[in-house]
C-alpha cells in the first residue's frame, strides 16, 4: 500500500509539472511568468499570448491527459480480458474502423471535409462529418466484435476474430485511397499521424464528459477484472457471468477508443505499452490499485509525448505518432523479453 501511495503521488507531481511545461512550449516563447498569469485569469503583455495559451495549448494539454487516461485503462481491461500482453484497442480493430469511417469521410467531401476540420471549424460539413464517421466506424466494428462474443466462447478467438476484423477493415481503407483524390488521401494522411490539438475550448466539457464518464465505468469493473485472472472456469464458480463481464469490457473500451480516435486519431502504443509500466512499478496485478495508477502513468506518458512533440524553437511541431512508438515499443520489448526468460526459469 506504501508503494501505491509512493507511486501515486510521484505520478501526480509528475502529471502537474509536464502540464505546466506543455503550457509553456511551443513555436511561439511565451515567458513562464506570462503563462501563470493568464493562467490566473490575468491580461498578457501580447493578447496573441493569451490566445495561444487558453485556446490551443491549455485544451491539448487537457485532451493529452485525457486521452492517454482512456486509453491506457483500454489496454489494461483488454490484456486482462484476453489474458494476452499483446492485446490493445488496436486489435480488436475499433482503430481501424474509426479509421475506415474518416476515409469515408474523406472520399465523399474530396478533403475538404477534414481541411474544414483542421482549420477549425465545427459544421457538420467540416468537423463534426470527421467525428461522426470515426465514432460510427468504431462503433460498427465494436458492435461486430459483440456479435462475435456471442458466438466465440474462446477469449482467444474473439480475439483473432477482431484482428481479422481490422485487418478487413484496413484493407476497405486502403481502396478508399486508392479511388480517393490527391487532397483527400493527404488531409486522411495527416488525420491518421495523431494529434492532441483536435479538441477546442468550447468542447472540451462534452469531451471530458464522455471519457470521464468511461473511466468512471472501467472502475466499476475493477472486481469482475479481479476474479477474470483467476480463469473463466474459477469465475463462473464464483458467480460471475464471464460473457456479460466481457462485453461490458467491449463496449467501455470500444466508447472510450471511439471517442479518443475521433477527436485526436489513431493514437498508436500508449494502450499497449503502459499497463506494463504500471506493472512493472507496483508488482502487483490487484485492478484496484493497477487500474488508477495506469489512469494517472498513461497522462502522464502522453503529456511527455506531446512535450516530445515540439521541436527547438520555431521548428514547428512533428507528429504523434512518430514518437508514442519510440516510448513505447521499448517497453513492450522488455516485457516480451523478460517474460520469455521467466519461463526459461520455470
Amino acid at each position: 500500500m506504501a508503494k501505491t501511495w509512493k507511486y501515486t503521488l510521484l505520478l501526480g507531481v509528475l502529471i502537474v509539472l509536464l502540464f505546466l511545461a506543455n503550457l509553456m512550449a511551443g513555436s511561439v516563447r511565451i515567458p513562464a511568468a506570462e503563462v501563470l498569469g493568464i493562467l490566473a485569469g490575468h491580461d498578457a503583455a501580447k493578447e496573441s499570448w493569451t490566445f495561444i495559451v487558453r485556446e490551443a495549448r491549455l485544451p491539448q494539454a487537457l485532451t493529452a491527459m485525457l486521452c492517454g487516461s482512456a486509453l491506457s485503462a483500454c489496454g489494461l481491461m483488454l490484456q486482462t480480458a484476453f489474458k494476452n500482453p499483446l492485446a490493445g484497442t488496436s486489435i480488436l480493430g475499433v482503430n481501424s474502423g474509426a479509421s475506415l469511417g474518416v476515409a469515408v469521410v474523406m472520399l465523399a467531401g474530396g478533403g475538404g471535409m477534414m481541411s474544414a476540420a483542421l482549420s477549425g471549424a465545427f459544421t457538420i460539413s467540416g468537423f463534426l462529418a470527421v467525428l461522426l464517421g470515426a465514432f460510427v466506424g468504431a462503433m460498427a466494428v465494436m458492435a461486430l466484435i459483440l456479435f462475435f462474443s456471442t458466438l466465440l466462447r474462446s477469449g482467444v478467438m474473439l480475439l483473432i476474430a477482431g484482428i481479422m476484423t481490422g485487418y478487413t477493415a484496413s484493407s476497405a481503407i486502403s481502396l478508399l485511397n486508392f479511388f480517393a483524390s490527391a487532397e483527400g488521401v493527404q488531409s486522411y494522411m495527416v488525420w491518421g499521424l495523431g494529434n492532441f490539438g483536435g479538441v477546442t475550448l468550447r468542447q472540451m466539457p462534452a469531451f471530458a464528459t464522455v471519457v470521464l464518464c468511461g473511466l468512471f465505468a472501467s472502475l466499476l469493473l475493477v472486481k469482475p477484472l479481479n476474479v477474470l485472472l483467476l480463469g473463466e472456469r474459477y469465475a463462473a464458480n464464483l458467480g460471475i457471468r464471464v460473457r456479460r463481464v466481457r462485453n461490458a469490457l467491449l463496449v467501455v473500451a470500444g466508447l472510450l477508443t471511439a471517442a479518443t480516435t475521433a477527436f485526436c486519431g489513431p493514437i498508436l502504443f500508449i494502450d499497449l505499452a503502459v499497463p506494463h509500466m504500471a506493472r512493472l512499478m507496483l508488482r502487483t496485478s490487484n485492478h484496484s490499485v493497477l487500474l488508477p495508477v495506469t489512469m494517472l502513468a498513461g497522462a502522464a506518458v502522453a503529456l511527455l509525448c506531446n512535450l516530445a512533440c515540439v521541436l527547438p524553437g520555431d521548428m514547428g511541431i512533428i507528429p504523434l505518432n512518430a514518437v508514442t512508438p519510440i516510448v513505447g515499443a521499448p517497453v513492450v520489448i522488455y516485457v516480451l523479453v523478460s517474460q520469455r526468460r521467466a519461463g526459461r526459469m520455470d
